[in-house]
């Protein structure tokens, strides 16, 4: 099964865009693709998952970065750029308790979810036996806190998250083994 094909089942993606995509697509091309047929939601799945999951949330520190933050906000992408910075347990911990603790009603808590959720275990601290993420729960929160990000401007919805999609296509490019789910 090709990297674009697992992508996409593991995203849902719509019919009409899976219908537009071939197994023998490079992850840019298929992006590319459904972009250019105006599928920007189903390409912005299928991005945040191609993408390395570290890749995936400094892109939405990236985004975030040119948004009014309030507090909440803020405090979550601090926890997801020490991720970034050093994905360790205990960096990745804090961004998943912190977005837990938001109940994933902010900004700020899908930003840290996207950190939060790029492995380790979501059980509580306490119990031992750990609880994998899916591997593609970390492209799930970015999906999230990108349309969350467009719809700040609500009437410019569709082009900022246009514009945000755009921006990680360099990034797909020069991943290390671009294209490869991480």
């Amino acid at each position: 099964m090709s990297v674009v094909t697992q992508a996409s089942m593991q995203m849902g993606l719509s019919s009409p865009a899976n219908a537009r995509l071939r197994a023998d697509m490079t992850p840019q091309i298929a992006v590319q693709t459904l972009l250019d047929a105006g599928d920007t939601q189903d390409a912005l799945k299928l991005l945040a998952r191609l993408l390395p999951k570290r890749y995936a949330v400094a892109w939405l520190l990236q985004c975030a970065r040119d948004q009014p933050l309030g507090l909440e906000d803020k405090a979550g992408a601090s926890l997801a750029e020490k991720w970034v910075r050093e994905p360790n347990e205990d960096n990745r911990r804090a961004a998943f308790e912190f977005a837990n603790a938001g109940g994933y009603r902010s900004l700020g808590s899908w930003l840290a979810a996207a950190a939060g959720w790029s492995g380790g275990s979501l059980a509580p601290a306490s119990q031992e036996k750990a609880v994998p993420p899916p591997e593609h729960l970390t492209a799930r929160a970015t999906v999230a806190a990108i349309n969350l990000m467009a719809a700040l401007v609500s009437e410019q919805f569709e082009v900022r998250r246009q514009g945000f999609v755009e921006r990680a296509m360099s990034l797909l490019n020069a991943s290390t083994g671009a294209g490869q789910p991480h």
